[in-house]
């Protein structure tokens, strides 16, 4: 590529992937929705950085990502070593390229943000990590020495995932127990493959394992295998939990049929969509898998304004509904979700109902409406977030022959936490305030993830897996730990 200039970003406008056409959408088309970039289109994008002397953009990320530099390699087509970097701040980065809200992390802190159009980090990162891999890069393991130390990972999410990594990295054995079959946890079967397609888990899965990380699947702790067994089996243990516990809001009529808890919805679906006959074990809280109404030609009503709504709107138009509508009780400014994917879903025909705060559902035996009150925004909250308090005499009724619940998931944490003297909060999140980076109260099982923060972003599983094998590495070098 010839010489970088310092006016790229004005000779290059901001570009992102080809995507998926509009009508194959909605006619059910459940392939990721942006594509890859091209070597010289990836070189392209890369040049557009000003390589700030302050990086915006790393210090936006939770991960600290070379962003920067990498953008560079990319540029000059050293890809392998793009890669490397790439792995250096972050075990999943081809999962973060595809799946992180990049316009309020990264790209969103990026300089040129302010007029220009933001770097496509995003999309440059899943090239980099996609392109070195087929070109058959792998991490490099030659420097690593053995330290003949044991650490069982109870979760093969996000959280779970990075630790292994890390461990791996510092000669620790890592050994992944996950109920599931499958690796990836929500990102396998709760995160529909319009936005991270059903191949990249088994392909990171195949790394990690080639990393020396094994996996015990199909194993659920405290059932199949006592949680003694880790503590007196191996030197540590780390919990990635996740958070299943769905918040219902306590409306009036959510026991109508065909009214969905957002999770059961998305992983149901997932199974149904890649042809997997849902055979994995309920996720906890469940009482059996869900049966799916068919969407096609009812009107659905979405509540709650987060990614995981985002998901269920979305999902909800590929399923063929004639009308899909998103009800969020703050406006569009304070919505959760990543702007991206509500331009996304605008496009895609939802409709979205801000400053409206539900009351209850309506029906006799199948819901049939969702009646809603008008909001304006008070004073802050224990957050610093205002309020959305109803304004009076504002009730209405939505149509709805189908509703599905997205307000947000909680820990839901197993009975054996407690025996082994793991304490937690109130609300079921694990505490970790050892006297090592995401340490609980027994010194020798850490925790990270949604199962200590509730749930939130996978960039930040990632960040506090890849920590807590930090604060592991250091406990068991140190030796100073016994049970």
């Amino acid at each position: 590529m010839s010489k970088k200039t310092a006016f790229e970003f004005l000779d290059t406008p901001r570009r992102m992937p080809e995507r998926v056409p509009l009508p194959l959408r909605k006619q059910g088309d459940w392939s990721e929705l942006y594509g890859r970039f091209g070597a010289e289109e990836a070189k392209h994008q890369s040049a557009r950085c000003l390589d700030c002397g302050n990086p915006y953009c790393s210090w936006g990320c939770p991960l600290h990502n070379y962003i920067p530099q990498w953008l560079e390699l990319a540029r000059e087509g050293r890809i392998h070593e793009a890669a490397a970097l790439c792995h250096e701040t972050n075990p999943l980065p081809e999962i973060c390229g595809r799946v992180c809200p990049q316009d309020r992390l990264c790209e969103g802190a990026c300089t040129l943000n302010d007029g220009f159009g933001a770097v496509t980090i995003g999309a440059v990162e899943k090239y980099i990590v996609d392109a070195a891999l087929a070109d058959g890069w792998r991490p490099d393991m030659t420097a690593v020495e053995p330290t003949g130390k044991r650490v069982a990972v109870v979760g093969a999410g996000p959280a779970g995932l990075a630790c292994a990594d890390r461990l791996a990295r510092s000669g620790v054995a890592a050994t992944v127990f996950d109920r599931y079959e499958s690796i990836g946890g929500l990102l396998q079967f709760g995160i529909p493959s319009f936005k991270l397609d059903r191949s990249v888990m088994p392909a990171r899965r195949e790394i990690l394992e080639g990393m020396g990380v094994e996996f015990k699947l199909g194993v659920e702790i405290g059932r199949d295998i006592a949680f003694r067994t880790l503590l007196d089996d191996y030197d540590a243990v780390f919990l990635g939990l996740g958070s299943y516990r769905y918040t219902d809001g306590g409306l009036p009529g959510q026991d109508l049929r065909n009214v969905l808890p957002a999770l059961p919805f998305l992983v149901q679906n997932g199974r149904i969509v890649w042809g997997n006959d849902p055979q994995g074990r309920p996720i906890a809280g469940w009482e059996d898998e869900i049966a799916l109404p068919d969407l096609r030609g009812k009107q659905v009503v979405v509540l709650g304004g987060g990614d995981t709504g985002m998901d269920c709107v979305r999902s909800a138009v590929r399923l063929g509904a004639a009308g899909v509508r998103c009800v969020y009780r703050r406006d569009e400014a304070n919505m959760p979700g990543s702007a991206r994917e509500v331009a996304n879903a605008r496009e895609e025909g939802v409709e979205f109902l801000f400053n409206r705060q539900p009351l209850g559902l309506l029906g006799d035996g199948d819901v049939a409406a969702v009646r809603v009150a008008e909001t304006r925004l008070g004073d802050p909250d224990a957050r610093g977030r205002q309020r959305a308090e109803i304004v009076p005499g504002t009730e209405s009724e939505l149509p709805a022959d189908v509703v599905i619940i997205a307000f947000g998931f909680q820990p839901d944490p197993p009975d054996w936490l407690t025996a082994h003297g793991i304490a937690s909060h109130d609300n079921g999140r694990i505490r970790v305030e050892g006297g090592l980076p995401f340490q609980t109260s027994n010194p020798r099982v850490f925790a990270g993830g949604d199962g200590v923060r509730g749930a939130d972003l996978v960039v930040t599983a990632v960040y506090e897996g890849r920590e807590a094998a930090k604060g592991i590495a250091r406990m068991l070098t140190a030796g100073s730990c016994s049970s």
